[in-house]
C-alpha cells in the first residue's frame, strides 16, 4: 500500500465531486478548536504562520500523482489544519496551476483572511471555501473555540474583504449543529452577516461523524430544510443550498478490502484515528471516509478513555 505524505485521495466530496487532497499543514495545526471536527480536538491553537511543509516537497509528489490515470475534479489545499498558516501557499497556488488545468480550491475556516498578505497570496485560486458557523459571539466561541485574540467581528470583516477583491468563486459553508446554532434568533444573525459577506453561494452543512465533542450532533433533513428556509428569506437572491450527499460511485474511491481490514483489525483491538493512519498507510483524511461508513453501517463504535477518542468493533 503506497504511503502518500501530503497529497490524499481522491475522495468523494459532497461539493467538489472527486477531490484530490493536498494537504500542507502538520496534524492539527489550526487556529480554531472546533467541536465538530473529524480529526478531533487541537491540542494548542496557533496562528503562527511559517513553512510548516515544504511546498518543494508537496509538488514532487503532486506531480507523480496527477501522472497516473483517474477523474480528479478539483484540487482542494485542505487536510489536517488551517492551510493558510503554511506562509508559502502564495507560492504553491500559481506552482501548481502551471502543471495542471484542474481548479485548484481552498477549504478554509477564514480566520487569516483579515490579514491582507493572505488574501494577495489566495488571488490565483479558483474556488474559496470559507466557514462562518456562528451569527454571535458567544455561539462562535462555543462552536469554533478560537486562539486567543480573534472574534467573530474580525472574521467576518477578513471574509468580506477576501470576497470583494476576489475573482473567483466563494462559496461560504455554514455548519448547523442541533441545539446550539440551528434556533430563529441565530440563524437571523447569521444571515445578517453573511448579507455583509455577500459570497456567490452559502452550502448548509451538518457534523458528520465522528465529530471532535460528542455535543456537536447533526440537523436532520427536515431541521436542515427549516434552516434554509429561515436563511433563504432574509438572503433574497442569494443562492442557500443544502449539501447533500455524494452522488457518484463511492465504489471507485472507497477500497472494499481497506474497509474489511480496518473491521478486521477493530476486531482484535480498539484504535485511535492516528492508529489506524499509521498501521494503513493512509491520510487520516480518507481513514474518516472509512470510519464513517462503518459507524452508519453499525459495525463499529466510538468509546473514550480520559479524553482519547477510540473506535471498536462493535461486536467488542
Amino acid at each position: 500500500m503506497e504511503d502518500k505524505h501530503y497529497i490524499f485521495g481522491p475522495v468523494p466530496s459532497r461539493r467538489l465531486g472527486f477531490s484530490l487532497g493536498v494537504d500542507i499543514i502538520p496534524f492539527k495545526i489550526c487556529s480554531l478548536n472546533c467541536i465538530y471536527c473529524q480529526l478531533g480536538p487541537t491540542p494548542e491553537t496557533t496562528l503562527e504562520r511559517r513553512e510548516y511543509i515544504q511546498i518543494d516537497t508537496v509538488l514532487r509528489e503532486l506531480e507523480e500523482i496527477l501522472k497516473k490515470p483517474g477523474r480528479i475534479d478539483y484540487i482542494t489545499l485542505s487536510g489536517s489544519g488551517e492551510p493558510t498558516l503554511n506562509s508559502r501557499i502564495g507560492d504553491l497556488i500559481p506552482a501548481i496551476k502551471k502543471i495542471t488545468k484542474i481548479p485548484v480550491a481552498l477549504l478554509t475556516n477564514g480566520t487569516t483572511l483579515i490579514q491582507a498578505e493572505v488574501r494577495e497570496a489566495l488571488h490565483e485560486l479558483d474556488l474559496v471555501v470559507p466557514s462562518l458557523d456562528a451569527g454571535t459571539e458567544e455561539v462562535y466561541q462555543v462552536i469554533n473555540r478560537p486562539v486567543t485574540g480573534l472574534n467573530l467581528e474580525g472574521l467576518t470583516r477578513g471574509i468580506m474583504e477576501f470576497t470583494a477583491g476576489f475573482p473567483g468563486q466563494v462559496w461560504l459553508e455554514v455548519m448547523l449543529l442541533k441545539g446550539i446554532n440551528d434556533f430563529d434568533d441565530e440563524l437571523k444573525a447569521i444571515a445578517r452577516r453573511i448579507s455583509v459577506i455577500r459570497p456567490d453561494k452559502v452550502q448548509l452543512n451538518t457534523v458528520a461523524r465522528p465529530p471532535a465533542e460528542s455535543d456537536a450532533n447533526p440537523l436532520n433533513s427536515e431541521e436542515m430544510t427549516r434552516a434554509r428556509s429561515i436563511l433563504q428569506a432574509r438572503l433574497g437572491n442569494l443562492p442557500v443550498e443544502i449539501v447533500a450527499g455524494f452522488s457518484g460511485k463511492r465504489e471507485g474511491v472507497m477500497d472494499k478490502d481497506i474497509s474489511t481490514d480496518i473491521l478486521t483489525y477493530l476486531e482484535r483491538r480498539p484504535a485511535t484515528l492516528a492508529d489506524l493512519s499509521a498501521t494503513f498507510g493512509l491520510h487520516r483524511n480518507e481513514i474518516v471516509k472509512y470510519l464513517g461508513h462503518l459507524l452508519d453501517e453499525g459495525l463499529i463504535k466510538e468509546g473514550y478513555r480520559g479524553d482519547i477518542k477510540y473506535f471498536l468493533h462493535n461486536k467488542v
